[in-house]
């Protein structure tokens, strides 16, 4: 939106040549990423036999250790690892069926997406006056001001994550290469798409790229702080870089995070797990704005920072009362 409107006040272009502009662009954007990030699976696609020997070799391996030192068969072990193997193989290639008719679905759906989107763009005035004309005519102002702090929130969310999640990926890749790892790139790319989803995307971006180092022949020691490096650089996304960059006005609580990301997975895949955090952030902004909602605003919201603003509740008030009153209470 912001392209849009720069192309179309300061480049003085039609508004529907201005939301071509801006669609235009994104699908550039887009593209540059996954050209980026298909270059890098081409590489681990090309070694893809001698990954799956190093994978079995070293899963033999780690079978014949566990056998050593906790006593358990290890020729049972390797027949199930060898059996499982065999099963994946001769799956392959309905997997590889199944991944093309995904891969054409996502593709006819970003089609519509960016449709959709260019319409939304040409016809953003009028949806705003839609909005206003929806409410009575004393509530048009709290409207106005949902839709800017709505603009708002959401253009420094995007910008935030996208920065985030660059910064999380050249450190990774840094990192990575530093210890020797043969897809440093790949891994770091890994690690910083995935870190964008709460919660649940250190955990997916560790086992994939365990995995990885795990196949490409690394000793054990690489593995080992291929793992210590995405967990320390998690840590320090969530207490120093998301608070920095991705930081806004809206402070959602762990809770309702971890709930939304798992309530948008299930209704709309992993871009709903994407799109999870800002339409609770959208939500609380409305809710903070309607008075028979604000309670719900305050349940979203994180307690500290409400606390901070003085929207606690009367109960919360009344016992910190109650607390300076014994304080001050005679032995």
């Amino acid at each position: 939106m912001p392209v849009a409107d720069l192309a179309e006040k300061r480049l003085k272009l039609p508004r529907s040549a201005s939301s071509g502009l801006a669609v235009i662009l994104l699908i550039v954007f887009v593209s540059l990423i996954v050209y980026f990030v298909g270059s890098q699976l081409s590489d681990l696609a090309q070694d893809w036999p001698l990954f799956k020997v190093q994978f079995a070799a070293t899963l033999d391996d780690i079978h014949t250790w566990i056998g050593k030192t906790f006593h358990i068969n290890t020729a049972k072990q390797i027949r199930y690892v060898h059996n499982a193997t065999d099963k994946m193989m001769s799956a392959s290639t309905s997997m590889i069926g199944a991944t093309v008719l995904s891969l054409s679905s996502i593709l006819l759906f970003l089609v519509f997406v960016m449709i959709d989107t260019f319409f939304l763009l040409f016809y953003r005035k009028l949806i705003i006056k839609f909005l206003v004309a929806v409410f009575a005519e004393e509530n048009s102002e709290t409207v106005y001001d949902i839709v800017a702090q709505v603009q708002n929130i959401i253009r420094k969310y995007i910008l935030g994550l996208l920065l985030e999640m660059a910064i999380v990926a050249i450190a990774c890749c840094i990192a990575f290469s530093i210890i020797g790892i043969k897809y440093a790139v790949l891994l770091g790319l890994i690690t910083g798409l995935f870190n964008i989803i709460p919660y649940i995307g250190i955990f997916t971006s560790l086992v994939l790229s365990t995995l990885i180092t795990i196949g490409s022949a690394a000793t054990t020691t690489k593995i080992v702080l291929v793992m210590v490096t995405i967990v320390v650089m998690h840590l320090i996304d969530s207490n120093i870089l998301l608070p920095v960059i991705v930081g806004s006005k809206v402070k959602i609580n762990a809770l309702i995070t971890l709930l939304g990301v798992i309530i948008g997975e299930m209704f709309w895949g992993i871009p709903g797990m994407f799109l999870s955090i800002p339409v609770i952030a959208i939500a609380k902004v409305v809710f903070d704005r309607i008075e028979s909602l604000k309670p719900w605003g305050l349940l979203l919201g994180d307690e500290k920072d409400e606390e901070q603003q003085g929207k606690m509740p009367a109960e919360v008030k009344k016992e910190e009362v109650v607390e300076e009153a014994n304080a001050v209470k005679p032995a």
